[in-house]
């Protein structure tokens, strides 16, 4: 943050026009587990922008993760949480992941003059899908998948330069 900081713009919110060099935003993201559901896997930034051409992109940033994992240096992808879904049971356990999960990130690939999107994603850990507690109680198989990793998503803060109201004003 620096010493020209700005307001912060809610979840849903729209960033103000963004000019200066250096001036890219900044998020903060906070979560926490339900107190009756599974620990946290990861916070993840989607960034969605349009190009000169028009065309839609989407990227998927991991800005906080629990357990300890470091991303792959060569891909820069971080590697999955452990699973501890005993199918059989329909039973998981909360001995991984994270009550809680914060991260501040900074758009560094920001560019001032392309229309763009953010949203906050948060993935648990792994837990028996409802159909395999279902499968247990009725004493059959499983559907697969048995397992699923359930997600959070928030609602994205909008940035539009020139105060344009929409990502294909004015093109053709």
């Amino acid at each position: 943050v620096t010493a020209t900081a700005r307001p912060g713009v809610p979840m849903g919110g729209r960033l103000p026009k963004l000019e200066v060099s250096g001036d890219e935003p900044v998020f903060a993201i906070h979560a926490a587990r339900d107190p009756l559901g599974a620990n946290l896997d990861r916070i993840q930034i989607v960034k969605g922008w349009v190009d000169d051409a028009g065309a839609v992109h989407e990227r998927v940033i991991d800005v906080a993760w629990s357990a300890g994992r470091e991303p792959d240096p060569s891909t820069g992808r971080l590697p999955p949480i452990e699973n501890t879904v005993n199918v059989r049971e329909a039973s998981y356990e909360n001995r991984v992941g994270a009550a809680t999960l914060t991260a501040v990130w900074r758009d560094d690939s920001f560019d001032h003059s392309q229309p763009a999107f953010y949203y906050a994603r948060v993935l648990e850990i792994p837990t028996p899908r409802w159909s395999t507690y279902d499968a247990k109680r009725l004493g059959i198989a499983p559907v697969e998948p048995a397992v699923i990793q359930e997600r959070a998503i928030g609602s994205p803060i909008w940035y539009v330069p020139n105060g344009r109201s929409g990502t294909t004003e004015g093109r053709e």
